[in-house]
C-alpha cells in the first residue's frame, strides 16, 4: 500500500498462519524470566545485554543486507535479478530461510522514495536485517508510517523535498520488503566492501539515507 492508501498487489495477509500474538510465546516467556533472575542475582548486567541486541541490532545482522545492497550498486546484471525476483538474488548470497521465505527489493530514485512498515505486528526480513528494531514494533511507529510517512521520517532526520513521492509497504508473513537505497553521490570509486560499508539497516528500511562518511570521518 502507498502513501494514498493504493493497493499494492498483495493482501495483508495476517489471517493465514501469522504468529501474531497478544500473550508472549512460551519460549518468550522462558528468556524473560532467565534474563530476569540472572540481572536479579547479579550475573548479567542489563546495559551489556542492551550492548548486544544493539550491536545485532545495528551492525551484525544488517551486514547481510548491505552487501545485498553494494552487489545491485556495483553490478547492474545483479540489479536486475534483485528487482525481478529478490528471493532468488539473495539465495545467491545464502541468505533466506525462516522470515525471509519471500522478499521483494524496492528501488529508491531521484523521486521516489520507499518506506517499510507492518502495521498489524513486526513482520521482518530477519535473514538480511537481523533483529527488528524496537521503534520497528511500537506501535507509533506501525500507524503513523502509513498515516504521516513524512512526518515520520522527519522525525528520523530525513526531510525529503515535495516532489519525491513517498511510497509505504505493508510487511506480511507471506511478503517482506527490503529498500534499495539510492547509491550516494561520490562513491564510483568505491569497491564493494566499500559501499557495503556505508549501508544502513534504517537505509534498508527506508527511515534514512545512504550518505558518504564527512571528510576525516572513519567508516563503520
Amino acid at each position: 500500500m502507498d502513501h494514498d492508501g493504493h493497493d499494492h498487489g498483495h493482501e495483508h495477509g495476517h489471517e493465514h498462519g501469522h504468529a501474531h500474538q497478544v500473550v508472549p510465546s512460551d519460549l518468550a516467556l522462558r528468556v524473560k524470566a532467565l534474563e530476569s533472575l540472572l540481572v536479579e542475582k547479579g550475573l548479567v548486567d542489563p546495559a551489556a545485554l542492551d550492548e548486544v541486541v544493539d550491536t545485532y541490532e545495528r551492525k551484525i545482522g544488517p551486514r547481510n543486507g548491505a552487501r545485498v545492497v553494494a552487489r545491485a550498486w556495483a553490478d547492474p546484471a545483479y540489479k536486475r535479478r534483485l528487482l525481478t525476483d529478490a528471493t532468488a538474488a539473495m539465495a545467491e548470497f545464502g541468505y533466506g530461510g525462516a522470515q525471509g521465505e519471500h522478499m521483494l527489493v524496492v528501488e529508491n530514485t531521484p523521486d521516489v522514495h520507499n518506506l517499510v512498515v507492518c502495521t498489524l505486528c513486526s513482520c521482518y526480513p530477519w535473514s538480511v536485517l537481523g533483529l527488528p528494531p524496537v521503534w520497528y514494533k511500537s506501535a507509533a511507529y506501525r500507524s503513523r508510517a502509513v498515516i504521516d510517512p513524512r512526518g515520520v521520517l522527519r522525525e528520523f532526520g530525513l526531510d525529503l523535498p515535495e516532489h519525491v513521492e513517498v511510497r509505504v509497504w505493508d510487511s506480511t508473513a507471506e511478503l517482506r520488503y527490503l529498500v534499495l537505497p539510492e547509491r550516494p553521490a561520490g562513491s564510483d570509486g568505491l569497491s564493494e566492501d566499500e559501499l557495503a560499508a556505508l549501508v544502513t539497516r534504517d537505509a534498508m528500511v527506508g527511515v534514512a539515507k545512504v550518505t558518504l562518511p564527512a571528510a576525516g570521518a572513519p567508516r563503520a
